[in-house]
């Protein structure tokens, strides 16, 4: 699985000028299930997102995670995450997960946010998405499942 993770002040996803998810402080976290995913990968995934220190503690530094401050989560299904752009002008998507495996990892990754007692809200799996966020830091890490062991 590949997630980009974005230490919000705020975020929303817009599907036909309707509101379909937000979160305030926290997290916008753009997800992309891959061949070769399954729940227990995403399960591990979920936990790296939710322990990864990248808010500030009273210092200032990043030393503190999302289950530390108790932000929420707006989890987003993003699948050109997978493009291969290492051949001519116009990426490759043949290493993503198929679309309905996509969205169960992808159900299932919000679910498993859920269950660590973090506030997560969805966009729309396969929509067309308005996202809009307010970026804090900026703060954006890559995390991708196939890099570690």
């Amino acid at each position: 699985m590949r997630v980009l993770v974005q230490r919000v002040a705020q975020a929303s996803v817009l599907v036909d000028d309707q509101v379909v998810g937000r979160t305030g402080p926290g997290l916008l976290v753009l997800a992309c299930a891959m061949q070769g995913d399954d729940p227990a990968t995403v399960d591990r995934m979920a936990g790296r997102i939710a322990r990864l220190r990248i808010f500030r503690d009273d210092q200032g530094r990043m030393n503190r995670s999302l289950l530390d401050t108790g932000g929420g989560a707006l989890v987003v299904s993003q699948f050109t995450l997978a493009a291969d752009t290492r051949s001519g002008n116009r990426p490759g998507f043949s290493a993503a997960a198929d679309p309905d495996t996509g969205r169960a990892l992808y159900e299932h990754l919000a679910q498993a946010m859920r269950d660590l007692g973090i506030a997560t809200e969805t966009g729309r799996f396969g929509a067309d998405m308005q996202v809009s966020l307010t970026n804090d830091g900026p703060v954006t890490i890559w995390l991708d499942s196939a890099d570690r062991g």
